[in-house]
């Protein structure tokens, strides 16, 4: 499922929620140099980092999407999938620019096995929303937020929102209520508040500030067991 936000105030501030079940998902926290992710065990024996924050300030994330048939995967000269595009913006190997171009020169497309949406950010706040099948979009105002419906053709999801499930709602309402204040502290209550329990819960929650060049993150909705993770100074 998961929610992604980016908050463009005094300080520029990520916020995510990985929420998945565990049994689906082999995941680990990986903390590296140049690096924090959650790490997802593929079938290749690697662990894959589709959600985290690089030291140079970017920050990738994946949010699970009812497919298109638009987006369907292609094994295809100048087709590339949103994981693999995601993984290279988090891991440094693009930067926004260069992310953008690719978004301008090749279909992106899902991955083989799941259908995903991807929110792209730089340590300056230029965010890039990207749905295969319907394209992209740069981001910009107060906030940009994501959860698991389209944005770009919210139609196109309506039906399959699950009943109750306003956790973009209440996350856009209380975002919407601040001002250039934005603290990681307020950025954690977000997450919190709409966070996920059961077989789909919130397993990892982080925000990243880009003024302290940090990441403060949370297991199991252990809200009041807050870590931090910085990154050594370029």
């Amino acid at each position: 499922m998961c929610i992604r936000f980016v908050y463009r105030g005094r300080d520029l501030i990520t916020g995510f929620n990985f929420d998945i079940d565990p049994a689906q998902w082999d995941h680990r926290i990986l903390q590296r140099e140049d690096c924090f992710s959650i790490g997802i065990l593929r079938p290749d024996g690697r662990r894959h980092c589709y959600h985290g924050v690089n030291r140079n300030g970017n920050v990738g994330t994946l949010l699970y999407v009812h497919g298109n048939p638009a987006g369907a995967y292609r094994a295809e000269e100048g087709c590339m999938t949103v994981a693999d595009l995601t993984e290279a913006f988090v891991l440094g190997q693009l930067t926004w620019e260069g992310a953008l171009e690719v978004l301008q020169t090749k279909r992106i497309t899902y991955a083989p096995d799941a259908t995903m949406q991807a929110m792209l950010s730089d340590k300056s706040g230029r965010t890039l929303l990207v749905e295969p099948g319907f394209g992209f979009r740069e981001e910009r105002g107060r906030f940009s937020l994501l959860a698991n419906g389209s944005l770009l053709e919210p139609e196109s999801t309506r039906p399959f929102a699950l009943p109750g499930d306003d956790r973009y709602e209440r996350a856009a309402q209380r975002l919407a209520s601040f001002g250039q204040a934005f603290t990681v502290a307020d950025a954690l209550e977000t997450l919190e508040g709409v966070r996920q329990e059961g077989i789909w819960a919130t397993r990892v929650s982080f925000v990243y500030s880009a003024g302290e060049q940090a990441v403060y993150f949370v297991q199991n909705n252990r809200f009041d067991q807050v870590e931090r993770f910085a990154f050594p100074a370029l």
